[in-house]
């Protein structure tokens, strides 16, 4: 058998990262894992079957967009060079100033990219978004029109072309949709926490625009597991790939087969809480769409207030990263709609959670509940 390969995770305590970090420790994938975070894995909300994977001699304190860093980051004591680097670093929140992406993002992006270009790195998976693709309800394709359409979607396509211009880098480029399982802070966590807040006010749940508008979705361990492929598959040969017809960079959509829309979002937490849920008319999201700004406002108004209440009911002193807080962004009326096909023709994955269901939300809320997040 050969060699396990060594691993280095850029950003390894982030969602993405940690979740890769422990993958690759629960089935013995590498030969030596390093994670490197600019957090330490104290202040990193790390739920205990973490800690093994992603702390200890493993882990490395490192702002990765620095230059002065990439020595620490890169160097091993052997001499030798990581085999897979993944970027799973980035500014993920929304929102910011372009300045704040630049540096985070892009900077950072390209300032391992060529460290790992120098050193002859064989594979480097760079994570993207399909908030890349123009919005449309038919799902894109990898060569599909791009027209990214939030400011992290910017930033991170101007790193894919960037990226892809670097002499002698060995590039992979995976975009992801909404990305949910246990711990998610994210997207599926602001629902979730304004569902609960519903539920205490005892009102029903209304969303802007229409059951329709594609919000697709990739559970957190399809997610890891395609990530691994797509590197094994990369360093074997990149099998089925052709440059001509499919481009010079391999990309890869990362997204279940469910085709997630606001309304089946809509129908399993109404399941889920035993609330009613619906769509406001199109009087409401005429207005809201003339007025998001204040829209966004009123809603968070609304919902931080009774959040803050029922944390402290149930004594919850040191609340986690979750938060009822919308973020504009987030509530665009525009469709994130991808197609995975490619991932399961040329690399021959297979997903395990095809689409997001009532149990697996549920497994989420649990996992909040474990980590005493939950009111």
């Amino acid at each position: 058998m050969a060699e396990k390969p060594s691993v280095l995770i850029i950003g390894g305590l982030g969602y993405i990262g940690r979740f890769l970090a422990l993958h690759i420790h629960q089935n013995d994938l590498a030969s030596e894992v390093r994670i490197v975070d600019k957090v330490l894995p104290q202040l990193a909300w790390l739920p205990a079957e973490f800690e093994e994977a992603c702390a200890g001699s493993k882990f490395v304190q490192a702002d990765a967009s620095r230059e002065q860093s990439l020595a620490r980051i890169f160097d091993r004591a052997d001499g030798t060079q990581w085999d897979y680097v993944f970027n799973c670093g980035g500014e993920t929140r929304y929102s910011q100033e372009d300045e704040v992406y630049k540096l985070r993002s892009l900077g950072l992006s390209l300032a391992v990219g060529r460290e790992a270009a120098k050193r002859g790195v064989k594979c480097f998976v760079e994570l993207s978004t399909g908030m890349v693709y123009k919005p449309d309800s038919s799902p894109s394709k990898e060569q599909d029109k791009l027209k990214p359409w939030s400011k992290i979607a910017v930033f991170k396509l101007r790193a894919e072309e960037e990226l892809a211009k670097i002499e002698g880098l060995n590039l992979v480029i995976v975009r992801l949709p909404h990305i949910y399982g246990p711990y998610a802070s994210q997207w599926v966590a602001t629902a979730l926490c304004m569902a609960r807040v519903y539920k205490a006010l005892g009102s029903e749940m209304k969303w802007l625009w229409t059951k329709d508008l594609r919000t697709n979705t990739a559970h957190i361990s399809d997610v890891i597991r395609a990530l691994w492929a797509i590197s094994g598959w990369y360093t074997a040969g990149k099998n089925k790939w052709d440059d001509k017809t499919m481009g010079p960079t391999p990309t890869f959509n990362v997204v279940d087969k469910g085709a997630t829309t606001q309304g089946a979002m809509a129908d399993i937490i109404g399941q889920s809480f035993g609330i009613q849920t619906g769509f406001q008319g199109q009087l409401i999201s005429t207005f809201a769409k003339l007025n998001l700004d204040s829209v966004v406002d009123d809603i968070n108004d609304e919902l931080l207030g009774p959040w803050a209440d029922l944390l402290t009911e149930a004594g919850i002193t040191r609340p986690g990263p979750l938060t009822p807080f919308m973020e504009r962004e987030l509530l665009k009326d525009t469709d994130l709609s991808m197609d995975g096909s490619r991932l399961e023709e040329v690399v021959g994955f297979t997903y395990d959670k095809p689409k997001i269901t009532k149990d697996l939300v549920e497994e989420v809320i649990e996992s909040y509940r474990k980590m005493n997040w939950w009111p």
